[in-house]
């Protein structure tokens, strides 16, 4: 299985500004990639979801 690294980023002034990444080691698609990073960036900055931090997330295959 590939793994996946997920961007979360604030967009301003239609600029996108990383503040955030999350790696995932194991998903069967990207979609299921980000969605696990959705859940843990949330968690890990005490959130109940995701966009209230970002804007953006975009996956990335990582070799």
């Amino acid at each position: 299985m590939p793994n996946y690294r997920v961007e979360f980023a604030k967009e301003i002034l239609g600029v996108p500004f990383t503040i955030g990444s999350v790696a995932i080691m194991r998903a069967r698609d990207p979609e299921r990639a980000r969605r696990a990073a959705e859940i843990r960036f949330a968690r890990q900055h005490g959130l109940g979801d995701w966009r209230e931090l970002a804007d953006l997330a975009t996956v990335a295959e990582r070799l």
